[in-house]
């Protein structure tokens, strides 16, 4: 035989590589579609499941379940230090915060601080302001969990009687603001 002549490949060694090409296409075709506000929660329609949040290290304040059952709609926005859309949606909370139709219907914003070191969540607090009514700890995620939390940030609405309204996920846009989480929060705030 000469040195010229080619190598063949056998077809059963590309099959593994094909494979693994295919499986790659598809997690990335499913990892970028469809809206992320589509995911389904199986709290809305329940009351907030019980716990008690202590405040950050340093900061007043910490909250639980009762807090949020006191007759006024309650929005309970989970953020983090650590957490870049957080930064992104945080002017439109301290918009949110000082927004007199907000206050006229009592809404009361509630920060759930997940997974974060007191000191780092201190900061971020004192460098992008203070929307939030009352901040409680989640140190360990344990109350996120419990919440259905996929991911910070997220944004939930609560009626008066501690019942989940509406969970918006991802961070707050002007248009999801006008669009979705007002018109929630309005609805919230009617009488059933």
């Amino acid at each position: 035989m000469s040195d010229t002549k080619k190598r063949r490949i056998p077809w059963l060694a590309i099959l593994p590589l094909a494979f693994f090409a295919a499986l790659a296409g598809l997690f990335l075709v499913r990892l970028y579609s469809g809206d992320p506000q589509k995911l389904p929660s199986a709290l809305i329609g329940k009351k907030a499941p019980a716990f008690t949040l202590p405040a950050v290290d340093g900061m007043s304040g910490g909250f639980s379940d009762g807090d949020l059952a006191k007759g006024k709609v309650s929005l309970v926005n989970v953020f983090a230090s650590w957490c870049v859309p957080c930064r992104d949606e945080h002017p439109l909370l301290v918009q949110m915060a000082k927004d007199e139709k907000l206050r006229g219907l009592g809404v009361k914003l509630y920060g759930l601080n997940y997974k974060d070191e007191p000191g780092n969540a201190r900061g971020f607090i004192t460098q992008y302001g203070n929307p939030y009514d009352v901040i409680g700890a989640d140190r360990s995620g344990r109350t996120g969990i419990d919440w259905g939390v996929y991911g910070v940030p997220e944004t939930f609405v609560l009626r008066g009687d501690g019942t989940i309204a509406y969970k918006h996920i991802g961070p707050i846009t002007a248009e999801s603001l006008r669009d979705k989480l007002m018109p929630a929060i309005e609805a919230a705030a009617r009488p059933l």
